[in-house]
């Protein structure tokens, strides 16, 4: 018990003697020992890392999880050390409503046969989406997190400590310069009476002070070496955030391509089940529709037909292609991203579609796939 209060004693006196040192550099009434240049600029770094590590943080976290409410259910989950229940991602439950809907309108119909088109592409969407997020997650998300749990709450102690230990350090200076100014003064003007005792006493005090200030900065050397080599640390995790980074930048361009592919899949799906549609939906008691059935028009046989279609007189535009475009078949004519061609509508031709021309090559080009220019 008489050691407690010993331990408390003494620790309230260095906290009351930090205290005292801390108010005392604030007003400018005592002196501060600087860090080196180059020790201030490893801890300016070093809080730079931290502050822009933590907003990259958190944004990322808002990117890849936009609702606060499943941000907030994840934290709980991992705070308690359980697992995250899975979780279906948007596309995948449009997906599923999409599928019901079009098997309760009927899969023979167009609306529900288009539907579960559509369904079966917002799953795999869905899908693409649910394996980024798990290597975004793992891959950059979980990187940054160990630095700031981790490596940054390490420095933080010890640099708590090093600032402390600087506190103590300049007591013991303030002391000791107080010591000696007595000192100086007490032999200045000496007291007959009682000199011998009093600059005793006097050079007794000023001895214990220098003997503080000694173990003081030999503590203060110590922290600051190794708070030093903690932020010196700070240039591997750039390099170790730099691979993941790159490794993140690598998961969303495999993500997006494999989006940008699922469309592209489903928008030449949808052009063909348009085109066969329009002409299964003709009503087979009608004579000119079984003429029609009976008798493609040119643009639907083979090459020869395509290339003898020839263009009005008027109404051909210039058109951008906005994807590539891989023919289905030979009357259709494959296209690349960003190139120009010259454009018509036949009489009769479905609206979806336009006949193409690139040179001496002639073919259908789905309207999704082109940007008409004026």
């Amino acid at each position: 018990m008489d050691f407690n209060v010993r331990k408390l004693a003494a620790d309230a006196g260095i906290f009351f003697s930090r205290a005292v040192q801390f108010t005392e550099e604030k007003f400018g009434q005592a002196e501060r020992t600087e860090l080196d240049a180059h020790f201030e600029n490893l801890l300016s770094r070093a809080d730079c890392t931290k502050n822009w590590t933590e907003k990259i943080y958190r944004q990322t976290e808002v990117l890849l999880q936009p609702n606060p409410g499943a941000r907030i259910e994840e934290f709980l989950y991992e705070k308690l050390e359980r697992k995250v229940p899975p979780r279906a991602t948007n596309g995948e439950i449009l997906g599923q409503y999409m599928l019901e809907a079009g098997k309760e309108f009927g899969a023979e119909t167009p609306y529900g046969s288009t539907l579960i088109q559509v369904a079966d592409c917002q799953r795999r969407l869905g899908g693409a989406e649910r394996e980024f997020l798990q290597t975004s997650s793992i891959g950059f998300l979980t990187p940054l997190r160990n630095f700031l749990e981790g490596d940054w709450r390490t420095i933080s102690k010890e640099r708590k400590l090093l600032e402390n230990l600087r506190l103590d350090l300049d007591a013991c200076k303030a002391r000791l310069k107080k010591a000696k100014a007595a000192e100086t003064k007490a032999a200045a003007v000496p007291d007959f009476l009682e000199t011998r005792p009093r600059n005793y006493v006097l050079s007794a005090s000023a001895s214990a002070a220098e003997h503080e200030l000694r173990v003081a900065q030999t503590e203060f050397d110590r922290q600051a070496e190794v708070t030093r080599l903690l932020v010196e640390g700070i240039s591997s995790t750039h390099v170790n955030h730099l691979r993941c980074l790159r490794e993140f930048v690598e998961g969303q361009a495999i993500y997006y391509n494999q989006c940008n592919q699922y469309m592209q899949d489903l928008q030449k799906e949808l052009g063909r089940t348009c085109t066969s549609s329009s002409v299964g939906e003709s009503d087979p008691a009608d004579p000119t529709a079984v003429l029609t059935l009976n008798s493609p028009s040119p643009l639907e046989t083979d090459v020869l037909q395509i290339e003898e279609v020839q263009p009005p007189a008027s109404g051909t535009r210039n058109a951008k292609v906005l994807y590539d475009y891989t023919a289905a078949d030979s009357s259709e004519i494959s296209l690349r991203a960003d190139e120009v061609i010259t454009v018509y509508h036949m009489p009769g031709m479905d609206s979806d579609w336009l006949i193409g021309e690139r040179g001496n090559q002639k073919g259908k080009v789905p309207v999704t796939y082109l940007e008409l220019l004026s």
